[in-house]
């Protein structure tokens, strides 16, 4: 039984995780850690587990938690990790990090775009980008860090990876307009994220300066071995759950629909999580709900010579939190998929 710790338990990803790893028969959960909710009940923060969990609430005392379990899930903000994570708690604990403090290679590029300094770059090289379906031969049982990729650069990544792979497109010309739902922001208290200010609303935020553009701009970047710059749009709309992604970019040759499937179904044909959708059928986010499965697609429009792409997920699912144990199950030598196969919900 692989003994699991989770930092940050209390916030939408961490309470995702506790959801997951309780059907997990090969998991069991030894510390529920949040810094806002030391010594109260879980159950009385998530009521859906009430009867379920007995636990309290512990520190987000990692030292000691690496002595305790086998493997941490950090769902912490942008910089927590990076500033208390140490040679001794690697050494006791695998880790999974969900936030990005080690997803960028270029430590310039992670505190030009997060506006932080980054307390221990040491440790950047040797974590693994844990983007399942395209770097699952770098994640073995060896690794003790593995940065668990964002929920939009999740989407993004997968839905435009063949045509970039392959060289269909340009990918200097690659424009994502991408939604959320609310849970994407976070638990924390902000105005913005307000009913008021969410419900019958949508809107752009983050224009040019969202924080998962150098993200998925260094993966596609090797996916394609060059350098790469793309426009990346956000909005915020009004549903709790699900990451919709419409991507756009210049077709390299004039390829038809059958060429481009071909690339799609030679990545994901053996691919459990990724679905590649019948022909015009577009993905929608209430089809992934509650699931650590990916929807794709595309359409061609050979009047501008362009690809549409299409991808969606559920953003605290495969966006984050299911996406974590699936690295934790390959890590640990497990079916990928245990403790994954919920069946989306749907409505």
């Amino acid at each position: 039984m692989i003994k699991v710790g989770i930092i940050g338990s209390t916030g939408y990803a961490g309470e995702e995780l506790v959801r997951l790893l309780l059907q997990h028969k090969d998991a069991e959960i030894v510390w529920y850690g949040s810094r806002s909710y030391v010594d109260e009940k879980y159950a009385s923060i998530f009521k859906n587990v009430c009867e379920i969990v007995p636990d309290v609430c512990k520190s987000d005392d990692l030292e000691t938690l690496s002595k305790e379990a086998d493997v941490i899930f950090t769902a912490t903000p942008q910089g927590y990790l990076a500033g208390v994570l140490n040679d001794n708690i690697l050494a006791n604990a695998k880790v999974i990090d969900l936030s990005a403090d080690y997803r960028i290679k270029d430590v310039s590029i992670y505190e030009e775009w997060y506006k932080i300094e980054h307390k221990t770059p040491q440790y950047i090289k040797d974590a693994v980008y844990g983007l399942c379906e395209i770097n699952r031969d770098k994640i073995t049982k060896d690794t003790r860090l593995v940065a668990n990729p964002g929920c939009y650069t999740t989407t993004s990544i997968l839905t435009l990876y063949p045509l970039v792979k392959e060289g269909l497109i340009d990918p200097n010309s690659i424009i994502v307009d991408a939604k959320s739902g609310t849970t994407g922001a976070g638990r924390g208290s902000k105005v913005a994220n307000l009913y008021c200010e969410v419900n019958e609303n949508i809107k752009a935020y983050g224009v040019l300066t969202h924080r998962h553009t150098p993200e998925i701009e260094e993966q596609l970047g090797y996916a394609c071995d060059s350098d790469i710059k793309i426009i990346f749009t956000p909005h915020l709309v009004p549903m709790n759950r699900g990451i919709l992604v419409t991507a756009y970019a210049n077709l390299k040759n004039d390829v038809d629909y059958d060429t481009v499937k071909a690339a799609y179904d030679k990545y994901y044909k053996d691919e459990q999580f990724v679905r590649v959708l019948d022909k015009d059928v577009c993905p929608e986010t209430r089809y992934v709900q509650g699931s650590n499965y990916v929807d794709v697609n595309f359409k061609l429009d050979k009047r501008t010579n362009r690809v549409v792409a299409m991808g969606a997920l559920d953003n605290v699912v495969k966006g984050a939190a299911g996406q974590a144990v699936q690295n934790m199950n390959i890590m640990f030598g497990l079916p990928e998929n245990e403790g994954l196969n919920q069946i989306p919900m749907c409505f």
